[in-house]
């Protein structure tokens, strides 16, 4: 079966089912941690429709996830966060301010409290999580450096308030599952565990003795698609995206 396809999702999330792991959105886990439970995170960055794909699923399965969505075309509908909403799953805020502003803060957190803002006339909004914008030479995490994100109600961020020692992050960045060499800012310190390339791998591995009990997966929807012509446009165009990434990644070194 072909990787990155509304079926084989279909297929991951049975698997964690079917090994005994509870679902929690991120606000509900900061809250009251369960002891065997999957984190279901979805970066809207782009083709929502795909999320709200993925919401319906998650919804006939009984489960729930996190979708963080930016404040931008390819991401904001107000008809899709609310149908996402309506779904019992979790929305959240995918900033990328010091990306906006230019790097200067001041302005940054002015674009923030607006986004913000219009953001939870939608939903309530109590997470948030950066966007990476591999292509900019800011940082959108740096306006933390400047400001408080629980000042504005939000009582976490999973980069700053999840100890990755304690749970294993998957992520689909670059369309693999272990694609670090080609992440720009997509890392997290601490994360051991088992290392999968593929969704079937991951699968397969759900219900070893060595898969860890707590884990967030990052996954970005636009990715995934039973179309063959767009599955195949991804690919490639993936591809490319990543020698771009891996090369910077080498440059800045």
């Amino acid at each position: 079966m072909r990787d990155f396809t509304v079926a084989i999702y279909r297929q991951l999330l049975d698997g964690l089912k079917g090994a005994g792991f509870s679902f929690q959105t991120f606000s509900d886990y900061l809250k009251a941690p369960l002891p065997k439970t999957v984190l279901l995170r979805h970066d809207v960055d782009d083709r929502k429709l795909h999320s709200l794909k993925f919401a319906q699923i998650q919804k006939e399965k009984d489960i729930v996830g996190t979708y963080y969505f930016r404040m931008v075309p390819q991401s904001y509908d107000e008809g899709v966060i609310r149908e996402i909403r309506d779904l019992g799953h979790e929305i959240g805020y995918h900033y990328e301010e010091m990306d906006f502003a230019a790097g200067d803060p001041k302005k940054a957190i002015g674009i923030f409290e607006r986004n913000l803002e219009q953001l939870r006339k939608l939903a309530p909004i109590t997470s948030i999580c950066m966007h990476g914008s591999p292509r900019s030479r800011y940082d959108n995490k740096d306006l933390w450096k400047h400001y408080r994100y629980r000042d504005y109600g939000i009582i976490g961020e999973p980069y700053f308030d999840l100890d990755f020692k304690s749970i294993f992050y998957l992520t689909d960045t670059g369309r693999r599952w272990d694609g670090k060499a080609v992440s720009v800012r997509d890392k997290v310190e601490g994360n051991g565990g088992p290392v999968f390339h593929s969704t079937g791998e991951i699968i397969k591995g759900v219900s070893g003795k060595d898969f860890p009990s707590r884990v967030m997966i990052n996954f970005h929807p636009q990715r995934w698609t039973d179309d063959p012509n767009l599955w195949l446009r991804e690919k490639y165009t993936q591809q490319a995206k990543n020698m771009v990434k891996y090369l910077l990644i080498k440059w800045k070194q």
